[in-house]
């Protein structure tokens, strides 16, 4: 368990272990599909849309500031990662790779313009 001291460098293979024994010892893997994790990913990524739903754009710039506000925004950015996390690991996606890859791709897709 990481504790509000706890120093301990964050990276992706710790958390998806830490998801991975979260949901083992409430035998939960039998529900983490990749189907059941795509819908529930879909839904934690639409309650983050609701908060910003009818913010202007400069309200919206602005959500972090107002500390209800930050906490809803930090628990529904940690859910949506939660899933995304659990998804590729179910389905053996490094997605730290995957994103670079993309990343990638997008470079070669969209060349920065001409000065």
């Amino acid at each position: 368990m990481r504790g509000e001291g706890d120093t301990r460098p964050l990276d992706v293979a710790t958390l998806q272990d830490r998801l991975a024994r979260f949901a083992a010892a409430r035998n939960w893997e039998p529900f983490h599909t990749p189907k059941n994790l795509v819908a529930a990913l879909s839904v934690e990524a639409s309650e983050l849309v609701e908060i910003f739903q009818w913010l202007t754009p400069e309200q919206s710039a602005r959500v972090m500031d107002d500390p209800e506000s930050a906490h809803r925004v930090r628990d529904e950015v940690a859910d949506v990662l939660a899933y995304l996390l659990q998804l590729c690991e179910v389905l053996g996606i490094d997605a730290l790779a995957a994103l670079a890859a993309k990343i990638d791709r997008n470079e070669s897709r969209f060349p920065v313009p001409d000065a």
